[in-house]
């Protein structure tokens, strides 16, 4: 007893008591305060936005993090292949290119105004890069453009193709260009109308103290 309350005394005295607080409980998982801090560093580091870490900012991040947990369920039964280590190597020196220069020391400078480390960027890259991948894979097979959607697409957006494609705004040149966009549409509202029912079936409790 006396150890306990010599070691507790210690941690006050250098002010190293931290309470990570359970935030939100998805089921058999939980969300943590700390959990939520950092995907708010993240976000807002990724997004080049001023550090934000008031109750909206947090609850934003609790929301995210709910998803996460129900697309890691699915990740874990459905045999989906996630991101490699080298894809978010890739995608880190491509931010480190384009947005710092190049020069890793501007990079951590960075990453040390918002309270993170390289590897916790990394890791981020590295889930965002695998949710992209089951999106594709769980959705983008059933979605089946058609011509007429393309055609209707064409003509009902011909002045702005015509403005964004000067020199060769045809049907046949732009045809692809679209498909892709509609594509792309149709797998977001597949995949939000999937995440949506997966949050009707999950039991989640916000405790509501986590976020004061």
């Amino acid at each position: 007893m006396r150890t306990a309350i010599l070691l507790i005394s210690f941690a006050a005295l250098h002010g190293a008591v931290v309470i990570d607080r359970i935030a939100v409980i998805v089921d058999k998982s939980v969300i943590k305060t700390s959990d939520i801090d950092r995907d708010v560093r993240l976000t807002e580091f990724l997004n080049h936005q001023p550090l934000d870490l008031g109750a909206q900012a947090r609850r934003e991040a609790a929301e995210r993090l709910v998803d996460q947990q129900l697309i890691r369920r699915e990740l874990a039964t459905g045999g989906y292949t996630r991101a490699t280590d080298a894809d978010a190597a890739g995608l880190l020196q491509d931010i480190e290119r384009s947005r710092f220069g190049a020069v890793p020391a501007r990079l951590d400078h960075e990453l040390e105004i918002y309270g993170l480390t390289e590897d916790q960027l990394r890791q981020q890259l590295l889930w965002q890069l695998t949710v992209l991948r089951f999106i594709q894979q769980r959705f983008e097979p059933g979605v089946n453009v058609t011509d007429e959607e393309v055609r209707a697409y064409y003509e009902t957006n011909l002045a702005e193709l015509r403005r964004s494609n000067p020199k060769n705004n045809s049907l046949a040149a732009l045809e692809p260009k679209i498909r892709d966009l509609l594509t792309g549409e149709d797998v977001n509202k597949q995949f939000e109308d999937w995440l949506s029912r997966a949050r009707q079936r999950a039991h989640i409790e916000y405790r509501q103290a986590a976020f004061q």
